[in-house]
């Protein structure tokens, strides 16, 4: 059976991740924080779909948690055949309300984690010739944030990956940065945002981003963004006049309480 890492698998397009790919005989290693919630749905995955499930505790945010993680990626007895790069956070406060304690939190799963565990995967993949991985990253990277370190760090996150696709596709591996724009899971309420703001037509639902994602991962994408209604605003972010697009963005962002996507 192939197997699949996933971080950030106990709630939203994680578990989403989990349930699609235990559904198609994928093997799962299973990554988060919750080791109570984590080992209950490893094992009711694995009773569900006669798959092997195994829970990894880990807090990636930690150079610990990520060194833990990244030696089972680099297990050569039983290699990981796809990575998804869940796990992340975004904070309801722009960079001059938030504390540096609380960027630097940001950032080193946002980034560094993605980075760290991406590498990792890589190294053990294309020696083999053979692997994929999945960052999951966000429609606000595309876009004018203001404030928002959120956005800034989900932007390196899709330019990562699409650079580093570019090399990996040489040695038959894939990497692909999946894009979402709002999507409804525990992100808003854990980061503190209130998502009532936000109208109902630009939800999407966890199990269409990764049903999105794993068609695009199929067709070799570098960047999968999910429905055309974010493939309009990602086509304007990149052509239509910045200044423009930074007027439009603050307007937004006080109508919204500057709720950020994913």
């Amino acid at each position: 059976m192939p197997l699949a890492l996933v971080t950030g698998a106990t709630a939203g397009i994680g578990a989403a991740f989990a349930r699609t790919l235990a559904g198609q005989g994928y093997d799962l290693v299973l990554v988060a924080r919750d080791a109570a919630r984590l080992s209950a749905l490893a094992d009711e995955l694995s009773t569900a779909h006669g798959i092997s499930g195994t829970a990894l505790p880990a807090d990636l945010s930690t150079l610990d948690g990520c060194a833990l993680v990244e030696r089972r990626l680099a297990d050569p007895g039983t290699p990981v055949d796809l990575l998804v790069n869940n796990a992340g956070i975004g904070l309801n406060r722009s960079v001059l309300a938030s504390s540096t304690d609380d960027l630097d939190r940001l950032l080193d799963l946002n980034v560094r984690a993605v980075q760290r565990l991406t590498h990792a995967a890589l190294t053990a993949m294309v020696p083999r010739r053979q692997g994929a991985v999945v960052n999951v990253s966000s429609v606000a990277g595309f876009l004018v944030m203001p404030g928002s370190t959120y956005s800034a760090s989900k932007a390196w996150v899709t330019n990562f990956s699409e650079s580093v696709g570019l090399l990996a596709r040489r040695h038959g591996v894939r990497v692909m940065a999946l894009c979402p724009g709002y999507v409804r899971t525990e992100f808003h309420e854990r980061a503190g945002i209130d998502s009532t703001k936000i109208p109902g037509w630009l939800w999407l639902s966890a199990d269409d981003v990764v049903r999105y994602g794993l068609r695009d991962l199929r067709r070799g994408l570098l960047v999968s963004v999910p429905a055309w209604r974010y493939k309009a605003a990602v086509l304007g972010a990149r052509y239509v006049p910045r200044a423009i697009f930074r007027r439009a963005a603050m307007r937004t962002g006080r109508r919204l309480g500057r709720s950020e996507p994913t």
